[in-house]
């Protein structure tokens, strides 16, 4: 359980952005599922399942980005770029 709350405080951010992503998504479902179908009970249930499984999906979409952009600003400073991604010359060359 540690290690959940753990993961849960460092992606904080993510998860909040998640969570009202998620909030969204819903109700747009609804209301498209509704308009498409006619039917409540059948819309209230796509658009409760539907974007449960897109919320989990965009939260490790996430993490991909924020481990690629990490990877990157890494690859630069080994290399010696600055932050606009030219190189800086070695001292004397």
């Amino acid at each position: 359980m540690t290690r959940l709350i753990q993961a849960a405080r460092q992606n904080r951010l993510t998860l909040m952005k998640t969570g009202s992503y998620y909030l969204i998504h819903i109700c747009v479902a609804a209301l498209v599922a509704y308009a498409v179908t006619g039917n409540l009970i059948a819309s209230l249930t796509l658009s409760l399942l539907e974007p449960t499984v897109q919320a989990a999906a965009f939260f490790f979409h996430e993490k991909g980005w924020e481990r690629s952009l990490k990877r990157r600003e890494l690859e630069r400073q080994a290399n010696g770029d600055d932050i606009h991604g030219t190189h800086v010359a070695a001292a004397g060359a």
